[in-house]
């Protein structure tokens, strides 16, 4: 069933996919698009040839500006729907109608490597969703991480060009782990909390859809009474949240480098649509200053253990864009984008985003009028005295572009409230006019303990192999003990290990945070998991019986489990084609191995691709003709998550699926 947005997308089409004559973009028919015209065979090109310069031009002209940040994205189309009324706590018509499903538009990206980079690098993956409501378009511009590195939006600029690639070499893209970055972090201790979270397994997921979604800012959610709540925004996946380990995601980062978006791209053209729930962390404006922490720092969550993660409604994403530049690269998120029922706080770093945002889409998208792109135009009626102006697509009729006006009967005219027009949320505001930080913005560091402490072990071990790392690649000395020393801010043992690790001197005196507080909600060892759509690479050597095969198969898919056949080469197997080979992929790509040898011996490339499924802690089962083929593998057969068949028998296949739903053997030597 079509929704608004499909009906409008579908009107701005050109189905190149059937047959039609070749015209320029006026419509005249061109008979000839080879050759350009010629004074002769041999002869100069002549400038009258005008197909020629209109093509020529516009390709010239095809490209532009790539995002600042976020410059690399993957986007796709889908729905929301709420559970039940809100309307004790908002106004906002789509949160308040359960038979109502309401067309989004949702982009997912990387933060700090150009177009051209890869998916699987460590970083902050954004995660916005455009809302085309009645009411007019929402978007809910966040990221996967709940904070963000800096607490006012005048450092943003220094926090950039601090991550990216360092201007002298531009190097490296898509990439935190070099000298300006850590030299920032250094310098900036209100960053400690967030490179936490990057350095976790949070800066590296298994897919976008097993990715959580934040706000990242608090919001208000005003209900019709004018009533407010402070709010922040939540995604929780449907399939849990979910990551690779760093080796991993470099091995899939040089074998496929569009791991993630192929895999969004293909989960949706099989009908496995990814699903995330929306939730409300609500604080009532009278209990603002009843936390420890201050509410309107975006270096702060709010713990779920003190402010519980309500769930309101679903997302689904169901359809994948026609065109990326016309959708995906077009689609101009602002968080200045709302509707009544949502408003601001005074989130330092949110009310320069306000600013920022529609600046960008000057820049980008060539003027005033992105909003008449396709992708952007809300699916309600709009009508303003905006007119002309770069790329305006709109005839404009009558005679006034003007309010107040008489010789129109002053239309476009405000809406009142009571029907539906916009209104700002009345908060006094009293205060001299300074430059400078609130004294509840001043503690950098017990939140970055509280999410290290709430880490299990081998967590915490990725995270201190992930500062190791980062700060390994860094050249100066300086850079390196002062990332140190902010460590030691936070947690001593954490800081030495480091510092022994990259060769700079320990701190002496430990100036940690003293806590034991933890958080479940921030660990991923307490996600849900399933087998819905989890990957398997079926390794085929020698004559394989095509029958038992088939029966694997036919199991992994009652449990919505994808499989690849890998072989030597292509080839065809009873009626399954084995498509991929050991060249083509690697076990990076896949959550799970099942080796099935027919042969007396196994490949070294075989070999190494049980062994990095091993390595990676990962589901392996083994079914061998001759268990004499693993005499050269480094992998121990009776290790957590190893499964060995002896015989066909599906009844021990079970424990191997139930395998793949717990995805990590983390206790496997």
């Amino acid at each position: 069933m079509t929704n608004k947005k499909e009906e409008q997308m579908k009107a701005h089409q050109i189905d190149n996919t059937k047959k039609a004559g070749l015209t320029t973009n006026q419509g005249l028919k061109m008979a000839e698009d080879e050759f350009s015209l010629k004074a002769g065979l041999r002869g100069p090109t002549l400038i009258e040839d005008f197909h020629f310069r209109e093509k020529m031009t516009h390709f010239d002209h095809e490209r532009i500006p790539e995002r600042i940040v976020h410059a690399r994205g993957v986007g796709a189309h889908g729905e929301f729907q709420v559970y039940e009324p809100l309307a004790e706590i908002t106004k906002a018509g789509f949160l308040n109608d359960p038979s109502k499903t309401t067309p989004v538009f949702v982009r997912f990206s990387t933060v700090q490597g150009s177009r051209g980079s890869g998916d699987t690098v460590r970083d902050v993956r954004g995660f916005s969703t455009k809302f085309y409501t009645d009411e007019g378009n929402y978007d809910l511009v966040g990221n996967n991480i709940p904070v963000f590195f800096i607490q006012d939006a005048i450092k943003f600029p220094d926090f950039v060009h601090a991550v990216k690639p360092e201007p002298h070499t531009e190097v490296p893209q898509g990439a935190s782990a070099h000298d300006t970055f850590w030299d920032f972090i250094g310098q900036n201790h209100e960053t400690a909390h967030t490179v936490m979270w990057a350095m976790s397994d949070r800066g590296i997921p298994r897919s976008l859809r097993m990715m959580e979604g934040f706000g990242v800012h608090t919001f208000r959610l005003v209900n019709a009474q004018g009533k407010a709540h402070f709010v922040k925004f939540h995604w929780k996946p449907k399939l849990g949240v979910h990551s690779q380990v760093w080796d991993e995601a470099q091995k899939a980062l040089g074998k496929n480098p569009d791991f993630h978006r192929v895999d969004l791209y293909e989960a949706i053209d099989k009908g496995d649509f990814p699903e995330w729930e929306l939730g409300l962390q609500l604080i009532a404006e009278e209990d603002e200053f009843k936390f420890d922490f201050d509410i309107l720092d975006p270096t702060k969550l709010w713990p779920e253990e003190e402010v519980p993660v309500r769930l309101v409604g679903k997302m689904t994403l169901n359809r994948n864009v026609d065109n990326f530049f016309a959708e995906t690269e077009q689609v101009a998120f602002h968080p200045g984008h709302i509707v009544p029922g949502i408003d601001f706080s005074n989130d330092p770093l949110l009310q320069g985003r306000l600013f920022s945002y529609t600046d960008t889409q000057l820049s980008r998208l060539g003027g005033p009028n992105f909003h008449q792109i396709p992708i952007n135009q809300p699916v309600c009626p709009y009508h303003n005295n905006q007119r002309d102006g770069m790329h305006q697509m709109a005839v404009h009729k009558g005679q006034t572009s003007y309010h107040k006006n008489g010789l129109n009967e002053n239309q476009p005219e405000p809406v009142l409230v009571e029907e539906g027009g916009f209104e700002h949320y009345q908060e006094k505001v009293d205060g001299h006019k300074v430059r400078g930080r609130s004294e509840s913005f001043l503690d950098f560091y017990s939140q970055a303990k509280l999410f290290y402490n709430s880490m299990t072990a081998v967590e915490q071990q990725h995270i201190r192999d992930a500062y190791s790392f980062e700060l390994g690649k860094c050249e100066s000395d300086v850079v390196k003990a002062n990332a140190v020393d902010l460590l030691n801010h936070i947690d001593h043992a954490l800081a030495k290990e480091v510092a022994e690790n990259i060769d700079v001197a320990v701190p002496t005196t430990d100036e940690g945070v003293q806590s034991e507080k933890r958080s479940d909600a921030l660990s991923m060892e307490h996600t849900i998991r399933k087998t819905d759509t989890r990957s398997v690479a079926l390794l085929l050597t020698g004559d394989v019986d095509a029958n038992q095969v088939k029966a694997w198969v036919e199991k992994l898919a009652e449990h919505n489990i994808n499989y690849s056949l890998v072989g030597k080469k292509a080839y065809t197997l009873g009626e399954m084609k084995v498509k991929e080979t050991y060249d083509t992929v690697d076990s990076s790509l896949f959550d799970a191995a099942f080796l099935i040898s027919a042969s007396s011996k196994v490949a070294d490339d075989v070999l190494e691709f049980i062994e990095n499924t091993y390595k990676h802690a990962k589901p392996l089962a083994l079914h061998l003709h001759d268990d004499s083929v693993l005499d050269k593998c480094r992998v121990e057969t009776d290790q957590p998550g190893v499964f060995l068949f002896k015989e066909h028998n599906l009844d021990h296949f079970d424990s191997f699926i139930e395998g793949i739903a717990q995805a990590r053997f983390w206790d496997r030597k």
